[in-house]
């Protein structure tokens, strides 16, 4: 029972603070906001931008895995 309680104490305060009228987190999300919108925009227009090449990624991890298993032939049905 006591471990319920413990769990539950986080969501019962945030739902008391939500009721209150307090929004935890809302200062930092204005800051960030803020922080975003003063920074200049530069804007390129397609004429001024170079070309690009498309990136060649090198396959890891699970692609690569992938790609070792597309390369051979399914194993023959018994």
């Amino acid at each position: 029972m006591v471990e319920i309680l413990l769990a539950s104490v986080p969501l019962l305060l945030l739902i008391v603070s939500l009721l209150v009228g307090f929004y935890p987190g809302f200062e930092a999300i204005v800051r960030i906001s803020e922080r975003i919108a003063s920074r200049p925009r530069r804007w390129a227009t397609k004429s001024q931008r170079a070309p690009r090449r498309p990136a060649f990624r090198a396959a890891s991890g699970g692609l690569l895995i992938a790609f070792g298993h597309a390369q051979r032939p399914p194993p023959p049905a018994p």
